[in-house]
């Protein structure tokens, strides 16, 4: 079992020329495509090859977008969210984005193929069960990521077979809630089957993980879908849309499938009771660098073990700091907002985001820019107005001055002059005394990671990027040289995904699921509880799952998005130099937009993607397409 893995994390047997992909596949005898064991196993490899995981190949273009040249512009699923900005692009949701129509019904087909073949094996009845086990998780895997994009959808239960006509193979969607209902009913059937084991394969754990979140996923859109009502055919079909009496059942499963993991007590959180912050922060960090050294917490990891085209990926030539980039021509893309930053709380005033103070009267919504008459807080270093902060912005982002892989990170917008007049955002220098300094910082292009336009490879938000990021690997300048692994599913979210049932259906354990809220902030340094609140859990989803493609479904889930994001700007935080304090060297920051970016607005459309190939296939389109 363990080659298997080895196959499928090289990816060496997933090119289009390879054995799998033998046309017609409907032709090929069952005995000889899966009577070798060995061949099975390679089958089996494909099919976890092609899983829909939102990983570090996911772009708006689909999955596993790591080719020879996957010149994608590292735009990603965050920078749709409050999350992150890109340094350069700056727009928002395309009808053609993250679509997975025809990759999902590929998937589908080649697992139908396995199931339907595994009663005829010859291996052993506990192997049987264990390939039962991981096709029903893939293939409700596949379904998941097929409701959650477009709906109700065509079950496809067994493996179709072309006999000179398509139109016996037509099959209608199914309503929304049976196809929900369907991928719990896999889930179900696969946690069944499989063992308890931990590794690169899926098992019960695994099953039940993938049941807790597509139940809150199904939960939520019945509860919250009166918030986006859109009208046609698919609505009056009940191809989209959920009652709102079906919540409490999808809750209930949430539930259940939650606290079967918690209950089992086979993982748990990765170093949960940190000394201090720092070391909570740190520990936050190591979990994503490799979280193959945390297979308590972890519970199912993609891996990319090789580099090069189709086996590893980009987020470290894309992502990290300019002055780190060992000569790739373009990083530091993915810019943490001010609003995400904002978002994490301060030591001292628990159970609530505190918003960067830059003034002396404390107001943190003005976004007008620098005003010589404004009376700025004044700060010895460009981190200290972080100090306070949750461990995790420090294990996320990197902030103005600190250190990346043994470098200052250089982050200035300008400075201000002695007489109080601001150079911002321009490249100059002025010498007082007998020193000299620099709007950015530093002298130099390779000296400075922020706001300087150059390239379009500096921040533009006044954060890098750090998380998922090796801290002791240079970054090697060329095209999937990254070999970080992906960790899909992992306890954190099943606890923030059993709080999150509890409080919003008003049912369950709600002891357990306050304790479960809190033992993911012990893990992150702080030391008072705080209540199970609907907000409260909300925030802790944002902070703990930041940056690892959540966000996005939860604004869609919880019909969010376009209440979020109606004519919505992100913002900036200012770093800037502040020469009337000399000699002393002091730092003020000012809050202002975004630069270059313009206002978002979501389509209540965009809550379901359009379906592809309707003048064929002779599906109903979803609303408004």
């Amino acid at each position: 079992m363990k080659k298997l893995f080895v196959i499928f994390l090289t990816g060496m047997l997933f090119s289009c020329q390879g054995i799998l992909d033998i046309k017609p596949t409907d032709k090929i005898p069952a005995e000889v495509l899966f009577g070798d064991p060995e061949g099975v196993k390679i089958y089996m490899a494909n099919l976890y090859y092609q899983l829909p995981i939102e990983d570090f190949a996911y772009f708006r273009a689909g999955f596993n977008q790591n080719g020879g040249d996957p010149n994608n512009g590292g735009f990603s699923a965050a920078m749709l969210t409050e999350e992150a900005m890109h340094t350069e692009f700056g727009d928002f949701f395309g009808d053609g984005d993250f679509q997975w129509w025809d990759q999902g019904y590929k998937l589908i087909r080649d697992v139908n193929l396995l199931i339907d073949a595994i009663p005829a094996l010859d291996i052993l009845e506990e192997e049987k069960s264990a390939l039962t086990g991981e096709s029903n998780f893939i293939k409700a895997f596949a379904y998941f990521a097929l409701a959650k994009r477009y709906g109700g959808v065509p079950l496809i239960k067994a493996t179709q077979k072309y006999e000179g006509s398509a139109e016996p193979l037509k099959v209608p969607r199914s309503t929304e809630k049976e196809t929900w209902d369907y991928v719990l009913e896999l889930c179900d059937v696969a946690a069944t089957n499989l063992g308890t084991a931990k590794g690169r394969r899926a098992n019960k754990y695994t099953a039940l993980a993938l049941k807790s979140r597509a139940a809150l996923h199904a939960a939520s859109l019945a509860k919250f879908g009166s918030r986006a009502t859109v009208s046609g055919d698919a609505v009056t079909q009940k191809l989209v849309g959920l009652e709102a009496s079906a919540a409490a059942g999808y809750y209930a499963a949430c539930i259940q499938a939650s606290q079967a993991i918690i209950t089992d007590g086979a993982y748990s959180l990765f170093r949960p009771n940190p000394a201090t912050p720092a070391e909570a922060a740190e520990n936050y960090r190591l979990l994503f660098q490799n979280p193959n050294d945390a297979p308590d917490e972890v519970i199912l990891i993609k891996g990319y073990n090789l580099p090069g085209a189709n086996l590893g990926h980009n987020y470290d030539i894309w992502y990290q700091p300019a002055q780190v980039a060992n000569g790739w021509p373009h990083p530091g893309r993915m810019n943490p907002t001010l609003e995400m930053v904002d978002l994490y709380e301060s030591y001292a005033a628990p159970g609530q985001s505190a918003p960067v103070v830059t003034t002396v009267d404390g107001n943190v919504t003005d976004y007008g820019g620098y005003d010589p008459s404004k009376n700025y807080l004044r700060f010895d270093t460009p981190n200290e107005i972080f100090k306070d902060k949750d461990a995790r912005l420090w294990g996320t982002a990197i902030l103005p001055g600190t250190t990346w892989k043994g470098t200052n990170i250089v982050i200035q917008a300008g400075y201000v002059k002695p007489d109080g007049q601001a150079v911002i955002r321009i490249k100059d220098q002025i010498t007082v005394g007998a020193n000299t300094y620099y709007t950015y910082g530093a002298p130099s292009t390779t000296m400075y990671s922020g706001f300087d336009t150059y390239g379009g490879n500096n921040t533009r938000t006044g954060f890098s990027f750090k998380k998922f990021m090796n801290q002791n690997s240079p970054i090697v300048p060329g095209w999937n040289q990254s070999t970080t692994d992906w960790a899909e599913f992992r306890y954190a979210e099943v606890l923030l995904n059993f709080a999150e049932a509890v409080v919003e259906s008003g049912t369950g354990d709600a002891t357990a699921a306050a304790k479960a809220l809190n033992d993911i902030r012990r893990r992150a340094g702080h030391t008072v509880n705080i209540p199970l609140t609907a907000d409260n859990v909300q925030r802790e989803r944002r902070v703990e799952l930041a940056f690892e493609n959540k966000r996005f479904w939860d604004l869609i889930r919880r019909r969010e998005y376009h209440t979020v994001f109606n004519n919505r700007v992100m913002h900036t935080l200012l770093p800037l130099q502040d020469l009337r304090a000399l000699p002393a060297t002091k730092y003020i920051f000012v809050r202002v937009q975004v630069p270059n970016s313009n206002p978002r607005t979501f389509e209540l459309k965009a809550y379901y993607r359009s379906i592809p190939g309707i003048g064929a296939n002779g599906l109903v389109q979803n609303p408004q397409y």
